[in-house]
């Protein structure tokens, strides 16, 4: 069925039509629900029988094509047709309430569909229809001519709630208006999915966090701690440590924890299982390493354009003293050899509702570079890890994007490939300013390793009211780093947009370049002028040199991608002077 683009007065029914279905949706949803209970045994061995395992499949292939488009504009038109039903005039609702109900509700304006009926519209030559909740979706127009359209195959003529249970980061405003545009139909109430029983959720085991944490998003849990605290101390305590999970936190037991090597390709022993115990037993090893999100400052990027991600402040980035074995050990006791052209793949116990775990992979050269100091870690900070930070055992490779530290990690592979997740494969590169959703080809770029440098003004923060002291100085202070082991060896500040620049003041490490994986710590003094003191108001500016002078550049316009990545613009941030 095709899409079918509606004029402006089109748009302004359908609106009307959203509120009556908001008005009418408790009347409905009582009388279904009535019904679902006089036949709740045949609806679950309807749903278990034939919905549940397709959905599985079905989910993860539909929240790529919805996460693709959510944060790409959309024109107000991308609207099904309406009907011509006489709507009464009501309050005015909430949007986003109002638009969760509408797949709770049933459209009359549209026929009913089995779900034997869904399932064969598979293909590009059948249509692709998906479902979610009572609504049935034909997305056939849309699946080629987007990012991830591949993927919908995998949820074609199925159910996609199963990804919504777990990303529930995309399920947003945008991402339903956008979805029921494209509705042709409804379920029978006996197909529809089941509401999921929260303590059935994968959810329902997730570890407590710090209240000082700020969430970016819940379902999949992600958070930063408030950025003046990051300059406090050089090693970043535990429970302030930022949080980035793209599924639910694994629940894992040392005594049962298995870790499994396996050599795809090169030389060496082919297969290798190791326990906790056994991991522990292998010589100790620490490192400082500072493990940043490939995503730290997007927000700061959103300002130039809308970009697609979570929307992470400077606070995506901590410091921590990791210990554990080295893998260069592990891998040189199953007798592999430098290859340039191998890779070592990490596989996590986090799942998707496919059951494929999350991966991400590194060169072989970098894994057996004991200068490298890759570690299968399991204390952080001289403290076991957490959950959230990847108990029992997790992968820290220093001076690579955050993406690349496989927590929960099960499986390592040595392979003549990359690993073929979605996050090594789809997620987590660099594009030119001028490559958007139309035109994006991710087999084109680069999977990101080591992160650029950059830096952050920590203190004073934004909008903060900051008092001149008698010499007509304030005080500022941050965090510098870059990937790869290199120093910082300068972090200039100005305080008048450039005219002068002061250099800060570091603490760091003293270790050779090369291995400087962790941040840097720098205050400076930054003197205000009579006119600066008059106005009230001063804007500092932060960047940062690393040793292979690297400079962080300096507007965000000439950086911008539509992942949000690599965000390492100069920071700036605006104060007030009292």
């Amino acid at each position: 069925m095709r899409l079918r683009l509606l004029s402006q007065a089109n748009r302004l029914r359908l609106l009307q039509r959203q509120r009556w279905l908001a008005t009418t949706s408790s009347t409905n949803l009582a009388q279904q629900q009535q019904q679902g209970e006089r036949n709740e045994s045949r609806g679950k061995r309807d749903y278990n029988g034939l919905v549940y395992g397709a959905a599985t499949l079905a989910g993860i292939g539909a929240g790529f094509l919805l996460f693709n488009e959510l944060d790409k504009p959309r024109s107000s038109n991308n609207i099904i047709t309406t009907s011509t039903a006489t709507v009464a005039p009501v309050p005015a609702l909430d949007e986003e309430a109002t638009a969760r109900l509408w797949h709770t509700t049933k459209r009359n304006d549209l026929p009913v569909y089995s779900v034997d009926e869904v399932s064969k519209h598979n293909t590009a030559e059948t249509g692709i229809w998906i479902t979610y909740g009572l609504g049935v979706y034909d997305v056939s127009e849309f699946a080629p001519n987007h990012p991830g359209g591949d993927k919908i195959m995998m949820a074609a003529g199925s159910a996609i709630d199963p990804f919504w249970a777990i990303f529930q980061q995309h399920n947003t405003l945008e991402v339903l208006q956008l979805l029921e545009g494209f509705r042709i139909g409804n379920l029978p109430q006996l197909e529809a999915a089941p509401v999921e029983v929260e303590h059935d959720s994968p959810w329902s085991q997730e570890p407590k966090r710090h209240a000082l944490l700020k969430p970016t998003s819940e379902r999949p849990f992600n958070a930063e701690p408030p950025i003046a605290m990051l300059s406090e101390k050089f090693l970043t305590p535990n429970e302030y440590f930022y949080v980035r999970n793209h599924l639910p936190v694994p629940t894992l037991q040392p005594e049962d924890y298995e870790l499994e090597l396996e050599v795809e390709a090169g030389e060496g022993q082919k297969k290798l299982k190791l326990s906790f115990a056994e991991i522990k037993a292998l010589p100790k090893h620490s490192v400082t390493a500072a493990i940043m999100c490939g995503g730290n400052r997007r927000s700061e990027m959103t300002k130039v354009k809308p970009v697609k991600g979570l929307s992470w402040g400077a606070g995506a980035v901590g410091n921590a003293k990791w210990s554990g074995a080295r893998l260069c050990d592990v891998l040189r006791q199953l007798g592999v050899q430098p290859h340039e052209q191998l890779h070592v793949i990490f596989e996590g116990a986090d799942l998707d509702p496919t059951s494929h775990p999350y991966g991400a992979s590194i060169p072989l050269s970098k894994a057996l570079d004991p200068r490298g100091d890759v570690l299968l870690a399991y204390e952080m900070n001289d403290q076991p890890l957490s959950r959230d930070h990847g108990f029992p055992i997790r992968v820290i490779v220093p001076g690579t994007v955050g993406a690349r530290n496989v927590k929960w990690l099960t499986r390592i592979i040595v392979a003549d490939h990359e690993s073929d997740s979605h996050w090594q494969q789809n997620d987590y590169k660099g594009f030119s300013p001028s490559t958007d959703w139309d035109t994006v080809d991710f087999s084109k770029s680069l999977a990101i390793q080591s992160m650029p440098v950059t830096s952050a003004i920590c203190s004073p923060m934004p909008e903060e009211h900051v008092k001149v002291d008698g010499d007509g100085f304030i005080t500022a202070r941050g965090y510098a780093w870059s990937g790869g082991g290199r120093r910082i060896v300068r972090v200039d500040l100005t305080s008048d947009g450039g005219k002068t620049w002061h250099v800060a003041e570091l603490e760091q490490e003293d270790l050779p370049d090369g291995r400087h994986y962790g941040w840097s710590l720098w205050t400076a003094r930054l003197p205000i002028s009579a006119e600066q003191r008059q106005t009230q108001s001063v804007e500092l500016w932060a960047k940062a040199v690393d040793s292979a002078y690297n400079v962080q550049p300096e507007a965000f316009e000439h950086i911008w991608n539509l992942r949000g990545v690599l965000a390492n613009a100069y920071h700036k941030v605006k104060v007030k002077l009292v």
